[in-house]
C-alpha cells in the first residue's frame, strides 16, 4: 500500500551495503518509536481510528418498518413546532444553531420522513442551513435518512457539501438514536460512503450538565467520530424529554 537485487561485490562493498542497510533499519526503528505516543503495542494511535460499530443499522432498512412520523424517542423527541437554540464560542467565533422540527415531510428511499431544519450562524453571519430527514422505527430507534445542505458565504449558497440521501449512490439510513441507549453502543449515524460516515458511541448515562437552559442529570452522552476527518471526535449530550443540550462548543439556551 499505504525488489531489490544484490550482486556479489568485494568485501568492502559488502560492508558498505551492510552499514547502509543497518542505518536504514535504525531510522525506521526510530520513526516507529516516535509514532507510538506513549504506551506499548504496535501500530498507530487508537485516537486515529473510529471504534467498530456494534449496532446493526438493519433496524432502519427502508424495506422494513412500518416507520412512524411520531418521533417520541426518550432522548430525541421531535414534536412538530419544537425549536432548540444552542450557542457557544469556538476558535474565537460565536456559533449559534437553531434546530426546528418542521410541519413538513420528505419521501426518501420510499419512506415518508420528518423534516428537521438546522441553521447555523458564525459571528452573526449565516453559514449553513440543512434539512434533515428522520423517522422512527417500530422499536423506537430514530433513523436518519439523510440531509440536504446549503452552505453560505456572504449570503449566497456556495456549496452543498456533505448532503446525502438514503437509497442513492449506495447510501443507507443510519441510526441517530437507539431505542434504549446503553454505554458501549457504537453505531453509524450516517452511511454515505466517502460523503458522510459519522458514527457515535454512548460513553455516559446520567452525567450532570449545567447549561444556560438549566441543570440536568437525566442525560445521555455520546462521542461522535468522523472517519473521513482523521477520526475527528466531538461530544454531544442529550437530555431525556428535551433532546440535544450540548453539541461540541454550543449549549442549549433557555
Amino acid at each position: 500500500m499505504f525488489s531489490r537485487m544484490v550482486k556479489e561485490k568485494s568485501r568492502s562493498s559488502a560492508l558498505k551495503v551492510a552499514l547502509e542497510v543497518l542505518g536504514s533499519l535504525l531510522v525506521v526503528f526510530l520513526l516507529l518509536g516516535c509514532g507510538n505516543s506513549g504506551g506499548g503495542g504496535g501500530g498507530g494511535g487508537e485516537e486515529d481510528v473510529c471504534p467498530e460499530t456494534n449496532l446493526d443499522i438493519a433496524v432502519c432498512d427502508p424495506t422494513g418498518g412500518p416507520f412512524s412520523l411520531i418521533i417520541d424517542n426518550q432522548f430525541f423527541p421531535l414534536d412538530v413546532g419544537t425549536q432548540l437554540v444552542l450557542e457557544g464560542v469556538e476558535d474565537g467565533e460565536t456559533i449559534r444553531v437553531e434546530i426546528t422540527v418542521l410541519d413538513e415531510t420528505e419521501d426518501v428511499a420510499g419512506v415518508t420522513t420528518r423534516v428537521v431544519e438546522e441553521a447555523e450562524w458564525v459571528d452573526g453571519e449565516l453559514a449553513e442551513i440543512s434539512r434533515n430527514f428522520f423517522v422512527q422505527a417500530p422499536d423506537g430507534t430514530v433513523c436518519y435518512f439523510g440531509e440536504d445542505v446549503d452552505i453560505y458565504e456572504g449570503g449566497v449558497v456556495v456549496s452543498h457539501e456533505g448532503e446525502w440521501r438514503a437509497g442513492e449512490n449506495g447510501n443507507l439510513p443510519g441510526i441517530f438514536m437507539p431505542s434504549i441507549p446503553d454505554i458501549g453502543m457504537v453505531y453509524s449515524n450516517e452511511f454515505a460512503p466517502d460523503v458522510a460516515e459519522d458514527q457515535a458511541e454512548v460513553i455516559a448515562l446520567g452525567e450532570e450538565i449545567d447549561v444556560p437552559a438549566g441543570t440536568f442529570d437525566d442525560t445521555l452522552t455520546v462521542e461522535e467520530c468522523n472517519p473521513l476527518e482523521d477520526a475527528e471526535r466531538d461530544i454531544k449530550v442529550f437530555v431525556r424529554g428535551i433532546g440535544i443540550a450540548i453539541d461540541g462548543a454550543t449549549e442549549l439556551l433557555p
